[in-house]
């Protein structure tokens, strides 16, 4: 099994992690279903679920990001439906720009239990911090581009009048 939030630290017993993020924030419009009833999936099954290729999926279990992938009695990795779960975390993650060496560090705060609640905040707290500070400035950036595209549609209009 690997690493993965099961309850909200208020909530949670001794031992446990957090509340899962619901699978529905990280889902995107045109993720693959997962098979009803199913709990056990190759590397090549969840690099279908995911869109991540195998070679990814094996680099984030070195690095410690995707620690202890189970396996089977031949040394397959089986993937569990709590793996598609924290990989889509992870997926949202990286979205974000999060860079991969504080995914592993949260991965492993996550691994040390409760006592590091404070920890993964200031963590998820600070990268909050920065991925509002990089949408302002695309929202600046935006209004740049929409100005240009102002100008030429007007510049365009004017012409079409001339003729």
């Amino acid at each position: 099994m690997t690493v993965i939030e099961t309850e909200s630290p208020a909530q949670a017993p001794a031992g446990t992690g957090d509340r899962p993020v619901p699978l529905s924030l990280c889902l995107t419009p045109d993720a693959h279903p997962r098979p009803t009833g199913q709990d056990r999936y190759t590397i090549s099954e969840v690099a279908a679920f995911t869109g991540l290729s195998a070679h990814t999926l094996r680099w984030y279990e070195r690095i410690g990001l995707m620690p202890h992938v189970d396996r089977d009695h031949i040394g397959q990795r089986r993937f569990t439906n709590r793996d598609l779960d924290w990989l889509a975390l992870v997926g949202k993650l990286r979205l974000t720009g999060m860079p991969v060496a504080d995914m592993v560090r949260y991965a492993e705060l996550v691994r040390e239990g409760p006592a590091t609640y404070p920890a993964r905040e200031e963590l998820l707290t600070a990268h909050r911090e920065e991925v509002r500070r990089r949408i302002a400035e695309l929202n600046s950036t935006l209004e740049v581009l929409d100005y240009k595209i102002d100008v030429y549609a007007d510049a365009r209009r004017r012409a079409s009048r001339e003729t």
